[in-house]
């Protein structure tokens, strides 16, 4: 009786990936260069891991190498990664491809370049169904696909699987992608900042169902993010990646509530969930280390450059309707903004949260006057914009500038780096070129990349060195006005942290205002000081950050903030 329990444990203890000395090179000037020195980690089943580090640490890389999946110039140069006791590293292609999608699913990173434009959401999710062998006929798979999606938290999937990627949010096109890798209830789930799109109610929901899978069905899911809260609450163990290496691995709680590791340490000092605790709080902030967010001098640097009595935005009734196709030539409107109304002042930030698909991002694009208003006004600077002409509204743009939710979609992949960031320069005619090289060197310092990233191109970058430069670029013109749209999202705890001391510093000096589209509470209650929540497409609530936050009047925000990960975990650094 007791062998046999022995044999059971034993068998449920055999872990159902795992990778030993794991090297991977990139050829760089056809010369290969290490980007993974010897990884090795084990993942079991029904186990949920997160693996965690800032932006380049390797974290893609490595699960990318799992699944064959290297870009470029990638490759294994040494190592072993055992898939269920079948070795991956040297398989043939036919072999892999039918492992991916079957037993090895995969959430990519970027929502906008892994949905072809041309097809409808629907036709994608029903071809990877179709490719996995899910389900027979067009009926069922039609009926497969609306469930996955429904699953992924996409509302009114049965209406939306008509419409194409461009007319998705963010986070729609992330959930999207999340019920595609889930449609064929794999036995490992590669989830690559799945929820870094999606705001905390959807990301609940999402996250839960991982769970459900997790433990019904024994998927394990393999979390690379860098959101250090969802990692504390989600994950039974905690990898933790610098430079390609592996330099603390553990139980979650533990290591983030007694990190070891002097690295560990700094990105728990520069988390956001953390910070804004302390913001809100009267409780002595210990000195942050060196290089991470002095959340305190943000805390005090905002609101006290704020001048109430000079508007700089006024947004007074703004309505925006979309026409969606319904049946063969029919068509019905659709709200997507309905009588929205706010002042930014100048030098304030004025932070717009809500649910994915609530209207953020389709003001932000009104102001920004890359949409037309149905109804309402948008005053800048006391102008209102409805009236204005092309050269009026070119001399706008030079002093409101955009920061965009997607860099790999904003970014013009046949441009390198220092022409995209150069790029506003050129078309308003600043400077000569000798000044216009300074000023990107300038910029790249700032968002902390180094300056030989300047002759690379976009698909040569991870996902958060690309929304820097877009940051960069962003602030190219030294604005007036920034409209950040997602702009922190795709960024780990470290980068973010500078980014956003980045702006609360160019907010102290020249007096910026910013218009922060965010579904990151975290985030908002550093950096904002007042908050328009925003609930199919209305402004529900609308009050200084303090005023949100700790007394909430409507459900719904209260919902918001409840769901916000890790709130409850006290993070330290020991």
């Amino acid at each position: 009786m007791s062998a046999a329990t022995t044999g059971n444990e034993e068998q449920q203890m055999k872990p159902v990936l795992s990778v030993r000395d794991l090297r991977v090179a990139f050829k760089v000037d056809k010369a290969p260069k290490e980007v993974l020195h010897g990884v090795s980690f084990d993942v079991y089943p029904g186990e949920t891991v997160a693996i965690v580090g800032e932006s380049g640490s390797g974290k893609s890389t490595t699960m990318h190498a799992v699944m064959n999946l290297l870009p470029g110039t990638g490759h294994i140069t040494a190592g072993s990664i055992d898939w269920q006791g079948r070795e991956l590293v040297g398989i043939g292609r036919r072999e892999m491809e039918s492992i991916r999608g079957r037993e090895i699913g995969l959430v990519p990173q970027d929502p906008m370049s892994n949905l072809n434009p041309v097809w409808s959401v629907g036709f994608q999710v029903e071809e990877a169904i179709r490719a996995n062998g899910l389900a027979k006929g067009r009926k069922e798979v039609h009926a497969r696909a609306v469930e996955v999606l429904e699953q992924a938290g996409l509302q009114n999937a049965e209406q939306r699987m008509k419409q194409f990627p461009h007319q998705f949010s963010g986070g729609m096109k992330q959930r999207a992608l999340i019920g595609i890798g889930l449609s064929a209830e794999p036995e490992l789930l590669i989830a690559d900042e799945p929820t870094s799109a999606l705001d905390v109610t959807v990301q609940r929901v999402v996250l839960d169902h991982l769970e459900h899978l997790t433990s019904q069905l024994g998927t394990a899911v393999v979390f690379i993010t860098h959101d250090l809260g969802l990692a504390a609450e989600r994950a039974e163990k905690l990898i933790v990646m610098y430079q390609g290496n592996i330099v603390e691995s553990g139980p979650s709680r533990e290591i983030l509530e007694r990190p070891q590791h002097p690295y560990t340490k700094r990105l728990v000092a520069a988390a956001p969930s953390l910070a804004s605790r302390r913001i809100g709080s009267d409780a002595t902030i210990p000195a942050a280390p060196t290089g991470t967010l002095d959340v305190a001098a943000i805390a005090e640097g905002l609101g006290s450059e704020v001048r109430p009595n000079d508007p700089v935005i006024e947004v007074s009734g703004l309505g925006k309707v979309y026409k969606i196709r319904k049946g063969s030539f029919g068509s019905e409107d659709f709200h997507a903004v309905s009588g929205a109304t706010f002042t930014v002042n100048r030098g304030e930030t004025m932070a717009l949260v809500g649910e994915s698909g609530s209207g953020k991002s389709t003001i932000a694009k009104m102001v920004l006057q890359l949409e037309k208003p149905s109804s309402g006004t948008i005053r800048i600077a006391g102008k209102e914009t409805a009236g204005m002409s092309r050269a009026e509204l070119f001399d706008l743009r030079r002093t409101l500038q955009p920061v965009f939710q997607d860099p790999y979609g904003s970014l013009d992949p046949l441009h390198n780096i220092g022409n995209t960031i150069m790029e506003p320069l050129h078309i308003h005619n600043v400077g000569d070129a000798a000044s216009r090289k300074a000023r990107v060197n300038e910029l790249l310092d700032q968002v902390s990349l180094p300056r030989e990233l300047a002759t690379r191109y976009p698909n040569e970058l991870s996902g958060g060195q690309r929304q820097r430069v877009a940051v960069a670029r962003g602030l190219a013109l030294k604005p007036d006005i920034l409209v950040l749209d997602e702009a922190v999202s795709a960024l780990d705890v470290l980068v973010q942290a500078q980014i956003l001391d980045l702006l609360a510093e160019l907010q102290r000096e020249l007096g910026l205002t910013y218009l922060f589209i965010t579904h990151d509470l975290a985030v908002v209650r550093l950096i904002a000081d007042r908050v328009c929540v925003m609930q199919q497409g209305k402004i529900v609530e609308q009050a200084t950050t303090d005023e949100v936050f700790e007394n909430p009047q409507q459900e719904y925000t209260k919902n918001l903030l409840a769901a916000i990960p890790g709130a409850k975990i006290e993070l330290g650094v020991s």
